[in-house]
């Protein structure tokens, strides 16, 4: 067939412009994948250092002000697609804005009660499915509904459900239905979307179920339900296990990829014997079916909440289709996508035994081959301080805690956890990029102090705490016989026992898992002039294709940086107006591309509060 003169000029211009073309961010990760990787070019390592805000909106969030916003933690990374920008708040109210100008198109608020004791405050996010007719946006919500709103109009679907949402809270049965939360979005694979949950640590034996459930997008109907410790072993006790984190899926192989966290309580597992199921585990279930294809446990028999808290990663290792698994130890985890087996080999080895009555540690933890992405063990000789004083505080209470290395089990003694509940690499998990071959990661290094406490003396411990004015963290764990104390191993000047950096990031060649760069990420001036380099982190990286990695995340200095993808260099930083412990994003709309972060505190960290949405552009 003949082509006429102009229908192959149109042509011509649509290929020649394609690199001009808008380039959208369809769900958390950029892709079902988790990439946090976008193909944008236009902001490059030449002309980053250019940025400048382009627009900011103000979400409200922390209006009417209540003794709830202490807790509030705005995590969200936004989402755009179809010429709208999608952002939610710590108290779930979702915001349409104009993506080019940060113009307020819609918003819907769930009015979730500011009265309540929520375990968590925050939204990491929506998913978004489109068809050729309608766009609908999830959100899961802090008091447990998965909403279904009209992503055009904001407006619910009322055909989802009951009238546009589902109570999750009775739905699975939660014993503990207060501390059944939804903080990261749900995901959507073809007409499926799957939401997981938050359930509360360390409060009672029997918490909550962690089931992760799957939806009919447009009618709300249930498809699937998926139970982390079902079947259980015999005489057995435990909740949670849930899948907190953001999630993946393969679309072309139809499986949706689970992370889930520790059985409950964290610190003791003398009522749950064995290895915890799914506990601690990457989980990849078929998405029609919920049927669990394989799954690979990177902890066993949990004792130290080293929960898989970061979003797998779909990757690709020497042509292999793979996910790679971030986790709290500073380990990483690659398995083969299809089977779940390692690509780099896995070896158990044996680690220390637990001196607590009635509890029976794992003999053996799985150890990759390929290095941690942070050390993993501790001296006396690491104990530091900013003064002699700090140094020598630091130096006892390392002699007084038992610490035998990494998987040490917490003990009444009071027990060296090092990497701490924190990470090694927390919900922020990696960003990756295909055509290097880079998975990069923010990675902490806090020591924890762990101590178990015999039941029959809590009470006596909390006078005396309260006398002494301790701020570290207690919990009951009620149906075990220990309660538990725990708190970051700090110096009398409240700086970290360890020499920092406290927070890095990481770049790792997945071709044979080495540390590509390692950089510290963060800066802090402390008075009388001593630099700190290096802060612990909450949040994630975005790797654009201008070969640039942003990340803000750290705490206590509120800025946004953009990074070398191949050397770790700084090229450029921003201060922000609130603590930003949230993962940035990018977008190409009407020829410009923007880089968006929320920036609005972490209320239980202290960082500076706030609600800001911020985009830059080059001029």
């Amino acid at each position: 067939m003949k082509r006429s003169i102009a229908t192959i000029l149109i042509i011509a211009a649509s290929a020649f412009g394609q690199t001009k073309t808008d380039i959208e961010w369809r769900a958390y990760g950029n892709d079902p994948g988790g990439s946090h990787y976008s193909g944008a070019t236009d902001i490059s390592r030449d002309n980053v250092a250019k940025l400048q805000v382009a627009w900011t909106y103000h979400t409200g969030a922390l209006q009417p002000a209540t003794e709830l916003n202490q807790k509030a933690a705005f995590e969200a990374t936004a989402v755009m697609t179809g010429g709208t920008l999608y952002v939610s708040t710590p108290f779930d109210k979702v915001i349409a804005l104009d993506p080019e100008t940060g113009r307020e198109k819609w918003s819907y608020d769930p009015q979730v009660d500011r009265g309540f004791s929520y375990s968590e405050v925050t939204s990491r996010g929506v998913a978004v499915w489109r068809s050729a007719s309608e766009t609908r946006v999830f959100i899961g919500t802090i008091d447990a509904r998965l909403i279904a709103i009209d992503g055009r109009k904001g407006s619910l679907c009322r055909d989802f459900g009951e009238r546009g949402q589902i109570d999750l809270r009775r739905d699975a049965e939660a014993m503990w239905a207060p501390d059944y939360e939804v903080t990261s979005p749900p995901i959507v694979i073809g007409d499926t979307v799957v939401v997981g949950s938050s359930i509360g640590d360390n409060g009672s034996l029997d918490q909550g179920r962690g089931v992760v459930r799957a939806y009919d997008v447009r009618s709300g109907k249930a498809r699937w339900i998926f139970e982390p410790l079902l079947p259980m072993a015999e005489g057995s006790r435990a909740g949670a296990a849930n899948a907190w984190a953001p999630m993946s899926a393969d679309p072309v192989r139809g499986l949706v990829f689970i992370p889930t966290s520790s059985p409950s309580p964290d610190y003791f597992g003398g009522r749950r014997p064995g290895d915890d199921r799914y506990g601690n585990s990457i989980v990849a279930v078929d998405a029609k079916s919920g049927k669990v294809k394989w799954h690979f446990q990177v902890v066993h028999h949990d004792l130290w909440d080293f929960d898989v808290a970061s979003q797998p990663t779909l990757v690709e290792v020497k042509g292999v289709p793979a996910v790679a698994v971030t986790t709290k130890m500073g380990h990483l985890f690659v398995l083969g996508r299809r089977t779940g087996k390692p690509l780099f080999p896995v070896e158990e080895r044996a680690v220390p035994k637990s001196d607590a009555a009635g509890e029976v540690a794992s003999p053996t933890q799985p150890f990759p081959s390929n290095p941690p992405m942070a050390s993993t063990r501790l001296s006396m000789d690491d104990m530091w301080g900013a003064t002699p004083e700090d140094r020598e505080s630091c130096r006892q209470q390392f002699a007084k805690l038992r610490y035998e290395g990494i998987f040490t089990p917490p003990s009444v003694q009071g027990t060296l956890v090092y990497p701490g509940n924190a990470g090694g690499v927390n919900w922020g998990g990696a960003a990756y990029d295909r055509s290097r071959g880079f998975l990069i990661a923010a990675v902490n290094r806090v020591p924890m102090a762990i101590r178990l406490i015999p039941r029959e003396k809590l009470e006596e411990e909390l006078r005396t705490a309260d006398n002494n004015r301790m701020t570290g963290e207690f919990a009951r764990q009620r149906g075990t016989p220990y309660a538990l104390y725990r708190e970051p191993m700090r110096a009398p000047s409240k700086l970290l026992c360890i020499a920092p950096p406290w927070g890095l990031l990481v770049a790792v060649h997945l071709a044979d898992g080495s540390i590509h760069w390692s950089v510290p990420l963060g800066k802090m001036v402390l008075p009388g002039g001593v630099t700190i380099n290096g802060l612990p982190q909450f949040g994630g990286p975005l790797i654009t294709a201008g070969g640039v990695v942003f990340i803000a995340a750290t705490l206590f200095d509120d800025t946004l940086r953009a990074f070398d993808v191949d050397s770790g260099k700084i090229l450029w930083e921003q201060h922000l107006p609130a603590g930003a412990q949230s993962t940035p994003m990018t977008y190409r709309y009407r020829g410009k591309q923007y880089v968006v972060i929320c920036a609005g505190g972490h209320g239980k960290n202290g960082t500076t509060m706030g609600d800001s949405v911020i985009a830059y552009a080059l001029p």
